[in-house]
């Protein structure tokens, strides 16, 4: 018999609206989970009291004739990585600097989720202010993977993979700045998109690089994430870079039939460029059988598989890397330890207070980038690396272009190796390197899909990476959904989380 926490946001939906199951039910079979794999270190704060009620209101919404496809979260159980502000659940962006914490709103995603009905577990584990790529970076513990507990889930959403992957909720929010919801998403074998900058409000998302970060959904499957990003997205007044575009039905668009199209071949038509600089040396074999295998699906499904060219690619690393801790070091000041967040106990004087108010609160990482990114924006070098970087990353959406000219979409690994042992990186320009994939995309401004597409060495989950133009969401999920109807991959869970 299937159980409840195996079950994805569509299909629970579904058991809600024929009352086979009450919301107040399914929110105590995963707020007991939840609390049975205390130790994958996903959340950082669950609220079962609040949980309850939320499911209590959206029982008796659903008591008083609202159907379920009409308001297809209604009742279902989610949770929000900790880099979202919330009223009535602390707010740490995963740092000591704002332990217990409490903002005065929510983050208008946030608000925007429960008007749909979305009941709130709890707050998800991060890496510190969203930088990092395997939820090392936590003030707390890292987020563990449920396929090994010994390896890292990836980051900065990794408790949202793995709230995801082992089964705790059926979606979570995630931020992505240069990959931090397909990377985690790849390394747990879920489904995460980025979409498009501006897609979603950033209004209450605790800022890292402004020009970067998105919000995303995760869950089990590409219809899922559809239904959550349809209540994500729009303009936000509050938000000075949310774009006033218009919001398409993603769910129709994730499972509409395509002009031309066939049962057998969905993807008839479809034309997935393949850039020749994701698939060289830096990609390990196991990644590399994986996603070819998972391109030959979509190759039967009816796309059509063309050789493309990002040439920069490798220049996303450095570019990223000056302009996202300049960013970084710009927005993080306002902790300074007298409005909100940490103030050492003893100072001598208010710059006492400050430096040690904020060397206590923040970790290494985070001063790491505060570091390199005062130094890049400092007087006599703000020419020579920051305004070069911006005209670099003009370069790299500029080759996406090109690219787009002979596809429609674009196709390769998310990360090039499984995940990898906890501890095992002590170097952090090596970390970085691992997001030479996910990168252009984040730099370009444009959305990314990570779907499962099987697994590597060691039996671990592998994603694949689709990569859309300026506001093609739909046509993105309506791949993966294409690929995730003709395959399992998306559907297998870790062993021994019963």
């Amino acid at each position: 018999m299937t159980q409840l926490h195996e079950l994805g946001v569509a299909e629970l939906s579904r058991l809600l609206d024929e009352k086979q199951v009450s919301s107040v039910e399914l929110t105590k079979h995963l707020l007991a989970r939840t609390a049975a794999h205390a130790s994958l270190g996903a959340f950082l704060a669950v609220d079962e009291e609040a949980a309850l009620a939320q499911a209590g209101a959206a029982d008796l919404w659903r008591a008083r004739g609202i159907d379920g496809p009409a308001h297809p979260l209604l009742g279902v159980p989610i949770a929000h990585k900790d880099i979202f502000v919330t009223r009535d659940l602390p707010s740490t962006a995963g740092s000591r600097m704002l332990e217990g914490y409490r903002s005065p709103f929510d983050a208008t995603v946030v608000s925007r989720l429960a008007a749909a009905g979305a009941v709130t577990l709890g707050k998800l584990n991060c890496d510190e202010f969203a930088m990092g790529g395997s939820n090392e970076n936590s003030a707390w513990f890292p987020a563990r993977n449920p396929w090994d507990t010994a390896r890292i889930a990836g980051g900065s959403s990794g408790g949202s993979a793995v709230a995801v992957a082992a089964r705790l909720v059926p979606a979570t929010t995630g931020t992505d700045t240069g990959g931090s919801v397909r990377q985690p998403a790849s390394l747990t074998g879920v489904t995460g998109i980025k979409p498009t900058y501006g897609r979603c409000s950033r209004y209450g998302m605790i800022a890292f690089a402004s020009s970067l970060d998105q919000a995303g959904p995760m869950a089990r499957s590409a219809l899922d994430c559809a239904h959550l990003l349809q209540a994500m997205s729009g303009f936000d007044p509050l938000d000075a870079t949310s774009a006033e575009q218009p919001v398409p039905d993603f769910v129709a668009a994730t499972t509409a039939l395509r002009e031309g199209a066939t049962a057998d071949q969905p993807l008839k038509g479809l034309r997935i460029g393949l850039p020749k600089e994701f698939f060289g040396d830096g990609v390990s074999a196991d990644v590399l059988t994986a996603v070819r295998a998972a391109l030959a699906e979509l190759e039967r499904l009816g796309a059509t598989l063309v050789e493309v060219s990002l040439p920069r690619t490798e220049l996303s690393i450095p570019v990223y890397y000056i302009i996202a801790p300049a960013e970084a070091s710009s927005n993080l000041s306002r902790f300074d330890g007298v409005r909100y967040g940490h103030r050492a106990a003893e100072y001598k004087d208010l710059n006492d207070m400050y430096r040690k108010s904020r060397s206590e609160g923040f970790g290494p990482e985070v001063k790491r980038r505060i570091m390199i990114g005062t130094y890049v924006l400092s007087h006599g070098y703000y020419d020579a690396y920051y305004l070069q970087a911006q005209k670099l990353r003009r370069m790299i959406a500029d080759d996406f272009q090109a690219a787009f000219k002979d596809c429609d979409l674009i196709a390769g690994p998310v990360a090039p190796t499984v995940a990898r042992p906890i501890g095992s990186q002590t170097d952090p320009v090596a970390e970085y390197l691992a997001d030479i994939f996910t990168l252009p995309a984040s730099l370009a401004g444009l959305p990314g899909l990570s779907v499962p597409a099987g697994f590597g060495a060691g039996g671990l989950p592998v994603g694949l990476q689709l990569i859309g133009n300026y506001w093609q969401e739909g046509a993105l999920l309506h791949a993966g959904h294409a690929l995730q109807q003709a395959t399992d991959w998306h559907l297998k869970a870790p062993a021994g989380l019963a």
